[in-house]
């Protein structure tokens, strides 16, 4: 059993790359979609003015993997804030979208688009069914397999994001930590689906959210911070202080108790990493490079692998016991 759906990321090269190391994706082939001229060559293409995208067809088996997960894939290594460009390419070929063949797939990618439509100011990516697709000729097929060296606009950080949000098993590194302090009954699919894509390829994959891009990293409200997989809690506004770093940066958690450090030597670096100890969730690295006056400690920590609770919300959701802490 099989399906189809398109993705135009700009350049095809590197999306198509990326979909290829997807488990669950059959075949990818590179062409030209829902342009006004027929069998185009890519260089009418380049000229901008077919209306043709480049794009990549992914064909997919649904059973292993479904039209959601794949569609939150695509975002996480476009920008979906910019018009016909992406990356150092511009023109009208290198505009985002996604095409669908069929009508049912329509009610789960406006889900996703919604999704992004929530986190994005700025937003122009293509939700069209598609009017026609040409494959491109054969030279752009399996480019980069073909020429490792080649160009691709996407980030082999970002291929790297994707791989490990579809790998099969979490990071060996911790497994054996997580205890029943904070027990769940809640499958990986459904907390998937709970806290985003974002955030489980932090806390499940050990990724790392953008730079400057949380929601917490200029944010100085007073309540506490919790794990968002399972509530449990981590730190304290007042331990907050700005970095500038690019992440939410504290001087210490609320309690060693709810913590794990581990070794990680992952990029090349010799590195400390937080996970919290309920739930296992990868939370981000401890440096020696904090506030001296507070001990000179460093928490520097993915705004999605957290939830912030505001002081005057901390009673009714159970943390009354911690009010004392933000004062």
């Amino acid at each position: 059993m099989s399906k189809n759906i398109y993705f135009a990321g700009g350049c095809f090269w590197g999306t198509e790359r990326v979909f290829k190391e997807i488990p669950g994706v059959i075949e990818t082939t590179v062409g030209y979609a829902n342009g006004r001229v027929e069998n185009p060559s890519y260089e009418q293409v380049c000229r901008g003015d077919t209306g043709h995208r480049e794009t990549v067809k992914v064909t997919y088996n649904p059973e292993r993997l479904s039209l959601e997960k794949l569609t939150h894939a695509f975002f996480m290594v476009i920008d979906p804030t910019v018009q016909n460009r992406q990356g150092p390419d511009i023109g009208t070929q290198y505009q985002t979208g996604v095409y669908y063949e069929d009508e049912q797939d329509l009610p789960i990618l406006e889900k996703v688009f919604g999704q992004q439509r929530d986190i994005n100011e700025e937003f122009y990516v293509e939700l069209e069914p598609l009017g026609s697709f040409y494959a491109a000729e054969d030279y752009h097929q399996d480019y980069l397999d073909k020429n490792p060296g080649g160009y691709c606009h996407i980030t082999n950080y970002e291929i790297e994001e994707v791989r490990a949000l579809f790998a099969a098993e979490s990071r060996e590194a911790g497994q054996e930590i997580k205890d029943d302090l904070y027990p769940s009954d809640e499958t990986e699919e459904e907390l998937f689906y709970r806290i985003g894509p974002q955030a489980y390829n932090v806390v499940r994959k050990a990724g790392t959210e953008r730079a400057f891009s949380g929601e917490y990293d200029d944010f100085f409200e007073k309540g506490i911070y919790v794990d968002v997989v399972s509530g449990e809690p981590l730190f304290v506004s007042t331990d907050k202080f700005n970095s500038g770093c690019g992440w939410p940066a504290f001087t210490r958690p609320i309690s060693e108790e709810h913590v794990v450090y581990l070794r990680d030597t992952t990029f090349g670096m010799e590195r400390v990493e937080v996970r919290s100890k309920g739930a296992n969730s990868h939370l981000g690295h401890v440096f020696q490079d904090g506030p001296a006056e507070d001990g000179g400690m460093r928490y520097c920590i993915n705004s999605v692998a957290l939830k912030f609770i505001p002081v005057e919300d901390m009673l009714e959701a159970g943390y009354g016991d911690l009010i004392e802490l933000v004062k």
